[in-house]
């Protein structure tokens, strides 16, 4: 593919603006990996059906692989390394790590991505809130119970102290 058949996209990435030639076709997965190094999210199966890929775009959770970088022009994209910023993200992380909920690591930027989107819409989810939340993330190693058990405790804890920080 010629420069001539590549469109500018002005991606708004972490906070950082990046104008770009990127293709047409050009997946948001790929462009985030493979353009701005940004490795933390997964390519897994690239057909929408694992989460691994999973970012915030305008504070959403999407599947960054069937989403076309184009359509992120000028939209707020957040992967794992800037949820690393994000308060609500920082809490989600912790209390994965502290409930024993992360084996190999793989799914955690997708799913740390989509849980940052349940807690933002629902800082108060039901068990079945949470693994509707987390339904289209694939995990093959937690079997889920960590997880939805490490969520559970982390919405109970922000709901009595009330420290859950909406951003949306």
């Amino acid at each position: 593919m010629s420069r001539s058949d590549k469109i500018v996209a002005q991606l708004r990435v972490n906070g950082d603006e990046h104008e770009m030639l990127v293709a047409p076709d050009a997946t948001l997965v790929t462009v985030l990996r493979d353009q701005l190094g940004l490795t933390g999210t997964k390519r897994g199966c690239n057909q929408g059906v694992c989460g691994a890929c999973t970012v915030l775009i305008d504070g959403v959770a999407v599947r960054s692989c069937l989403t076309l970088a184009a359509l992120a022009d000028d939209r707020d994209v957040v992967t794992i390394e800037g949820l690393r910023q994000h308060r609500v993200a920082e809490q989600v992380m912790r209390a994965l790590v502290e409930g024993s909920a992360v084996q190999c690591g793989f799914c955690t930027p997708g799913m740390v991505a989509s849980l940052t989107d349940l807690l933002q819409s629902h800082p108060r989810p039901s068990v079945e809130d949470i693994r509707e939340g987390i339904s289209g993330n694939i995990c093959r190693c937690t079997g889920y119970r960590k997880i939805v058990e490490a969520v559970q405790g982390l919405a109970a804890a922000l709901a009595e102290t009330g420290t859950l920080e909406v951003a949306r």
